[in-house]
């Protein structure tokens, strides 16, 4: 089997007379989390053409499995990353297509370790998308008003990130406004319905993702919305 399951639905069309589209590149997802990252990204794959996306993008979410299922730590999702584009484990043009390394910046936030040399070492044809402190705060983007109303009137909490109970600030804000456990209920995928909203409101806070440190940090709606106009 293996070492990634590939999730995408470019290929489906609603009926066998709509033309067949040759994809003009392909944007893989892969990221450290096991669950909440899927939920989102899979929904998002499956409403792309509603969402806006070309029919000649490839969207694709690559789900971590067997021994590698536990790969986290940046460095390491980085270089399985690599490995998968150089190996024809999956079928990537490096010429155009493109892999997006989702994790977050919270280790680095709390222990200042090669997060600059990490950066300065992707390849052209890898894309860095990132949170500080966490992806949920990502998903808190998509609801309304969330900067103003939750985010911004606790920007030192969400940033500091400490754990109560084994949860963190910005988890525990993010189930009290949806009342779903993003690690665990797949509805939270339903999120990505509302990324033109999370594309707007990420620009409310910093999205420089080289200068992070100390500030409440995401590109990923920012990626998002330039894939949508490739």
């Amino acid at each position: 089997m293996a070492p990634v399951r590939s999730y995408g639905n470019w290929h489906i069309r609603k009926s066998d007379q709509e033309p067949a589209v040759d994809p003009y590149c392909k944007y893989y997802f892969i990221a450290e989390g096991a669950n909440t990252e899927k939920f989102y990204f899979e929904k998002l794959i499956d409403e792309r053409k509603s969402l806006g996306f070309k029919d000649t993008i490839d969207i694709r979410f690559l789900e971590k499995t067997e021994e590698d299922q536990n790969i986290s730590y940046p460095a390491h999702l980085i270089k399985f990353a690599e490995r998968l584009k150089k190996t024809g484990e999956i079928e990537f043009d490096d010429k155009q297509d493109k892999m997006v390394v989702v994790f977050d910046a919270d280790i680095f936030e709390k222990k200042v370790c090669n997060y600059q040399e990490l950066l300065r070492d992707k390849s052209k044809s890898s894309i860095y998308a990132i949170t500080n402190p966490a992806f949920e705060l990502f998903l808190l983007l998509h609801i309304k008003n969330s900067f103003e109303e939750i985010i911004d009137p606790n920007y030192s909490l969400i940033l500091e990130n400490r754990k109560v109970q084994g949860k963190t600030p910005v988890y525990n804000m993010l189930l009290e406004k949806t009342g779903m456990n993003a690690k665990h209920n797949p509805d939270i995928g339903d999120l990505a319905l509302k990324i033109d909203v999370a594309i707007e409101q990420e620009k409310k806070i910093n999205q420089d993702i080289s200068d992070c440190k100390g500030k409440l940090t995401s590109n990923i709606a920012q990626i998002i919305s330039g894939i949508k106009r490739v």
